[in-house]
C-alpha cells in the first residue's frame, strides 16, 4: 500500500476511495469492509452482515471488533508520517443490539493523540440506525 500517495490526498472521501483500492488482500477485504471517509480524527466505514455472521444468523461480535480496530488503525495512520505505522494494541467492545441483515456502519472518533498512543471511540449502527456495538480502540503509533 502506497501510504505516501494516500497522505497526499486531502479530501477524506477521495482518500477513502484510494484506500479501498490500495488495501492488500487480507482480513478487511475478506470481510468486505469499505471505507467511506478517512481522516485522522474521524473515519466512516461499512461492512455487510452476510458472510460475517455467527451460526444464529446475526453479525458476529468478533466482526464488530475487527471493524473497530480496522477503522481506528487506518485513521491513526494519518497521525504519523508516511513510512511510520499505527497498530491496534487494545480493543474493548460492548454489544447493544443485533444486526441481522444488510450492512452496519461504523464511525471512529479520535479522543486522544499522543506521541506513541492514539485512542478512538467507536460506534457501529445496524441498518435500522440502532447502536449495535460501541467501544474503544487504542493504537500504538510506531514512529521512525
Amino acid at each position: 500500500m502506497d501510504i505516501n500517495r494516500l497522505h497526499a490526498i486531502s479530501d477524506p472521501i477521495e482518500r477513502a476511495r484510494a484506500m479501498n483500492e490500495a488495501l492488500p488482500d487480507g482480513l478487511d477485504k475478506l470481510m468486505k469492509i469499505e471505507f467511506l471517509s478517512v481522516d485522522s480524527k474521524y473515519l466512516l466505514a461499512q461492512m455487510p452482515v452476510a458472510g460475517n455472521n455467527q451460526p444464529f444468523g446475526i453479525l458476529h461480535g468478533g466482526a464488530n471488533a475487527v471493524l473497530a480496530e480496522s477503522m481506528a488503525s487506518i485513521a491513526a495512520l494519518f497521525l504519523v508520517e508516511p513510512g511510520d505505522r499505527a497498530v491496534g494494541i487494545q480493543v474493548a467492545m460492548t454489544h447493544h443490539a443485533s444486526a441481522k441483515s444488510g450492512i452496519v456502519k461504523g464511525e471512529a472518533f479520535l479522543i486522544h493523540a499522543g506521541r506513541s498512543i492514539a485512542t478512538y471511540d467507536v460506534k457501529i449502527h445496524n441498518e435500522d440506525n440502532v447502536l449495535s456495538s460501541s467501544g474503544q480502540v487504542i493504537c500504538f503509533l510506531k514512529r521512525s
